[in-house]
């Protein structure tokens, strides 16, 4: 539904296309790379987006189940989309992958605390995906924003007591 709403929303600005893509699920992620090359013609560019914080606590209190979703949906996701992507840009002579890491990937935050391992995971997958890819012509760069008012990231910015610690962190303390 969502999606629906989405591209109904997007389509008088250009040509759109709406497919539901769960990133850990591998027919999904065919679906949706097939989908774009039928619809535009080619891939250019892949921006891995997609994250999950299943859990709030230090590393150590992080359940196994969490763990793993994490890291599922957080990294592995853009490593294998990278590898599914990979054929299409090299049919369009290179591309561009962008991941989205976060501020936690460069300080930890306790609260964050498999999430921000999973976001530091994505600092190295660019630096040895930029490395590999580069002889084909692609570019992998990561960007890393600080905390976006969104509802993943609600119990960040609710509390003072949770969000005043964290902006002591941000250089502009916003």
């Amino acid at each position: 539904d969502n999606v629906a709403k989405a591209v109904e929303r997007l389509t008088p600005r250009g040509r759109v296309a709406g497919v539901v893509c769960h990133v850990g699920k591998r027919d999904d992620r065919v679906a949706l790379l097939k989908t774009a090359e039928e619809k535009f013609g080619g891939i250019d560019i892949l921006v891995s987006n997609a994250a999950v914080n299943p859990s709030v606590g230090g590393v150590t209190e992080t359940s196994d189940e969490a763990w793993d979703k994490i890291f599922d949906i957080n990294v592995k996701s853009a490593f294998t989309l990278t590898k599914e992507v990979k054929p299409y840009l090299s049919r369009r002579g290179g591309g561009s992958i962008v991941y989205v890491s976060s501020i936690a990937g460069f300080v930890p935050q306790q609260l964050l605390g498999a999430y921000s391992v999973s976001k530091t995971a994505l600092l190295g997958l660019t630096k040895a995906c930029a490395e590999e890819l580069a002889t084909e012509n692609v570019r992998v760069n990561c960007v890393a924003p600080g905390i976006i008012k969104t509802n993943f990231s609600s119990a960040l910015h609710t509390s003072e007591m949770v969000s005043e610690p964290l902006l002591m962190t941000v250089a502009m303390h916003r």
